[in-house]
């Protein structure tokens, strides 16, 4: 369009011509002129040679100056009657050979590893955390140990105490394996950063038992989700108090609760199921009793199921803590 309208400019003029072809001037004006090439910077005749800038490298990484900044350098040779350059230029000469750097040891966290864990069966993998209940008075607190059955959701063993430590960790921890019959690499304990949960003292005693230890990620709670789950469900039962009067009125009323939960609760995670009935194997069992009663509910009045015969739903096969993403998963 602009080379149609500089040949009919020639005739009827620039401003005719823009106007019948709808092109701008400053367009038409802008491509008449020739383009220049870009020039190459010109180098100062003040500018260092490249043989002096070597020697100027040379001597600031030498292993007399390797350490200090180019100021001070630069105050130290022209004490000395010696003058290089300025230390703008040795900054510059710095940069040119990408040695500007921080030169302290810099603290830098490490890449934590999302932990990817994988249980298709009861005492495969478990979590564990401890939380606080409030007590008779401010800034007193009782310590609820927890540790619970990811794939089951049953809680297998819990504590209570006055305090957070490492020995009472160790101690529930032996005693739940020895309770649920741990066998040596069956099992992986999950568990956030907390002082209990990473002492060396419970690393060692897993080692002992033969049982994978796990970790999550430092300030994400989401690594540890069951845990967090079943303290949220147990600081919100309707006869959850605000305080405990002592230690034994907190483990009396922990007594029940953990009663309720793992025989009776029905729980949304585990197709309504109890915990106790998926960790003990009873759910085929009970799915069964569940699909019999739905078919004769549906023989008597099968237009109330308007998607036909009712399948009572189905407890999951598989349960991760933070499943990797399908183009993760390798091909069955």
């Amino acid at each position: 369009m602009i080379s149609a309208a500089e040949q009919l400019a020639e005739t009827i003029g620039v401003q005719a011509a823009c106007a019948a072809l709808a092109v701008s001037r400053s367009s038409l004006y802008r491509n008449q002129k020739p383009r220049r090439e870009k020039s190459k910077p010109k180098i100062s005749g003040r500018a260092l040679s490249q043989a002096e800038k070597a020697q100027v490298l040379d001597e600031l990484n030498s292993e007399r100056f390797q350490d200090l900044s180019p100021r001070e350098i630069y105050a130290t040779l022209i004490d000395e009657g010696r003058y290089l350059c300025s230390w703008r230029s040795m900054y510059r000469i710095l940069a040119e050979n990408h040695e500007v750097c921080e030169r302290r040891n810099q603290l830098r966290h490490p890449n934590y590893v999302k932990p990817e864990l994988l249980a298709t069966g009861p005492n495969q993998l478990w979590s564990w955390d401890i939380t606080k209940l409030l007590g008779p008075v401010k800034w007193t607190y009782y310590y609820l140990y927890t540790i619970m059955d990811v794939f089951s959701r049953y809680v297998v063993g819990w504590m209570i105490a006055e305090r957070e430590s490492s020995t009472l960790a160790q101690a529930l921890i032996s005693e739940t394996c020895a309770r649920q019959g741990i066998q040596p690499n069956q099992l992986t304990i999950h568990a956030d950063r907390g002082s209990s949960m990473t002492s060396k003292s419970v690393a060692l005693l897993m080692a002992d038992l033969g049982v994978t230890k796990s970790h999550s990620r430092p300030h994400v709670s989401n690594d540890n989700p069951y845990s967090e789950a079943q303290f949220k469900t147990l600081k919100y039962q309707p006869d959850y108090p605000v305080r405990f009067g002592c230690q034994p009125d907190a483990r009396a009323w922990a007594i029940k609760f953990f009663i309720w939960y793992n025989q009776e609760h029905h729980h949304s995670g585990l197709a309504l199921l109890t915990p106790a009935e998926v960790h003990y194997h009873q759910s085929d069992t009970v799915l069964q009793k569940r699909q019999e009663v739905l078919l004769a509910a549906y023989k008597i009045h099968p237009q109330r199921f308007v998607k036909g015969s009712p399948i009572p739903e189905q407890l999951q096969k598989a349960v991760w803590i933070n499943p990797p993403k399908p183009a993760d998963i390798p091909p069955s």
